[in-house]
């Protein structure tokens, strides 16, 4: 029975502070593990990026070694192929100065030798001589003209003279030379495509030493590479995201590629922090609900405990009041039945408050002095010898909006509190400040004080420093100052073993 006694509502309130902080406590850790774990996923997943960024890069200086080292190739083909054709020429230049009685195998064999490079022979007006390898047949006496002149317009033609007269060959690119350069073409814009492409999935960008000029770009809408402006636009957006790799590309030199993170990886990162919003919202609004409907039916309890209390104390104050009219009757002194009527007077007007809570009070106004007076004087009659009252009040009326009934219960309720903290020993004074908008009444005793760690939770449902209490006196006083009568009821000053000031503040009428 004692352990039960010693669960009292102040250490009720305190299991659920308790209960309220390891939650907190505990959710705290949930989202700060979360938020850790997700760092180290986009950490790594960024490295990953990063490594990509690296291989793309290479791609891109493998690809241009290729491209140098294939253009070389194909400069020298074209330099053979070239050497070949002014060999030819010079076999024809021989063939047709020499005398038919010289042998000239050896230089017909270099003519008709050639049986890969296309070459058309004209003269000087145009006229087409001979031709070699064509795709169409070409006759002799054709004017070398049109699409014709159009196809061997690449390379400049190399002339030859004799007797005065200048012919020209007119020549291409071999159909061996043109297959190897369409095959490496297609296999140089194949690595391209599939190594570079697949292997950036992030906006990457590569700019020459001077970051004037986009050299190459991946995942990134660029009009212009060679416009400045679209340069600087890259540069604002993506190139300040992460530190620069460096790489050599032929013919640019030291080159930079510049990077930023993919869109997956800026959702990653952002992702658990609107996720917590979210969550943390939803939150907030069920747990404003839950207590909302958890005090409305809080409020319905009471409201229905009350109501029964002030009907079942009905019965036996009527029977009182006969007693009192009947003990009058007999001539019982007029002292005591005075101080009698005042207690059942006081009796019905606790009846009245319990009947009226949960109902909107009608405020009148009322003089706070004379009001204050009375609940002193009540209470003075009815406490210890040992307890001094002092009441420092205006000299005339002040009067504010009020409830009597309610306003007069936080009074006593105030000083019952002072005195079990003074131990029925002790002074308690009450002092009304009148102001122009607000009437201040403080009230102080010279008890055990209160923490400064207690001065709001003092005012929780449940508090309570005695063995029997329910912990309620205090709330709904101050339910009844500020939510009644629109005022504010708050600790002004306290010290342990010395004394605590409550201050209640009140609208005056307008």
């Amino acid at each position: 029975m004692n352990l039960i006694r010693t669960i009292t509502g102040l250490e009720i309130y305190s299991r659920k502070q308790r209960w309220k902080l390891f939650l907190l406590v505990f959710a705290a850790l949930i989202v700060g593990a979360s938020l850790y774990y997700t760092d180290i996923l986009v950490k790594k997943i960024a490295e990953d990026e990063r490594q990509k960024v690296w291989v793309w890069a290479d791609a891109i200086q493998n690809r241009a070694a290729l491209v140098k080292v294939t253009n070389e190739l194909f400069e020298e083909i074209k330099t053979e192929e070239r050497k070949r054709v002014e060999l030819v020429a010079k076999s024809l230049e021989r063939l047709i100065e020499e005398d038919l009685s010289v042998d000239l195998t050896f230089y017909m064999d270099i003519v008709e030798g050639n049986t890969t490079i296309p070459l058309v022979h004209v003269e000087d007006d145009g006229t087409i001589v001979s031709t070699q390898n064509l795709d169409k047949q070409v006759e002799e006496g054709d004017v070398f003209e049109g699409e014709l002149r159009a196809a061997f317009g690449e390379y400049p033609p190399i002339s030859l003279t004799f007797e005065g007269i200048t012919q020209y060959i007119y020549y291409r690119d071999s159909r061996l030379f043109a297959e190897l350069r369409e095959i490496l073409d297609d296999l140089i814009d194949s690595f391209f495509s599939e190594t570079v492409i697949n292997a950036a999935n992030v906006p990457v960008f590569v700019t020459d030493s001077a970051h004037s000029r986009v050299i190459a770009h991946g995942n990134v809408d660029v009009l212009d590479p060679e416009d400045p402006g679209q340069v600087e636009k890259l540069m604002r957006t993506i190139g300040d995201k992460n530190p620069p790799i460096t790489i050599e590309l032929p013919v640019y030199g030291e080159c930079h590629v510049y990077y930023t993170n993919s869109f997956l990886l800026t959702q990653l990162r952002y992702y658990p922090v609107f996720q917590f919003l979210i969550i943390g919202v939803f939150l907030i609004v069920a747990y404003i609900l839950f207590s909302m409907a958890r005090n409305a039916e809080q409020n319905q309890v009471w409201v229905g405990m009350s109501k029964e209390t002030a009907h079942q104390l009905g019965t036996p104050l009527s029977s009182l009041l006969a007693w009192v009219e009947l003990l009058k009757a007999k001539g019982v002194d007029g002292k005591t039945m005075s101080e009698i009527s005042k207690d059942v007077e006081r009796l019905e007007n606790i009846t009245e408050r319990f009947s009226k809570i949960g109902s909107p009070p009608k405020l009148i106004p009322a003089d706070v002095v004379h009001e204050i007076r009375e609940s002193v004087n009540y209470m003075k009659n009815r406490t210890s010898r040992k307890l001094k009252f002092e009441l420092e009040t205006p000299a005339e009326e002040v009067f504010a909006p009020l409830n009597p009934n309610l306003f007069g219960w936080v009074i006593e309720n105030i000083i019952k509190n002072a005195i079990d903290a003074m131990n029925g020993s002790g002074q308690i004074s009450l002092e009304v400040i009148d102001q122009p908008k607000n009437v201040i009444i403080d009230i102080t005793d010279q008890g055990k004080g209160i923490p400064p760690s207690r001065f709001k939770s003092i005012f929780n449902p449940g508090f309570t420093s005695k063995k029997r209490g329910w912990g309620l006196g205090l709330s709904l006083s101050k339910r009844i100052i500020e939510n009644y009568h629109k005022g504010k009821l708050f600790v002004k000053h306290s010290e342990v073993n010395k004394g605590t000031t409550f201050r209640i503040v009140l609208k005056k009428q307008p």
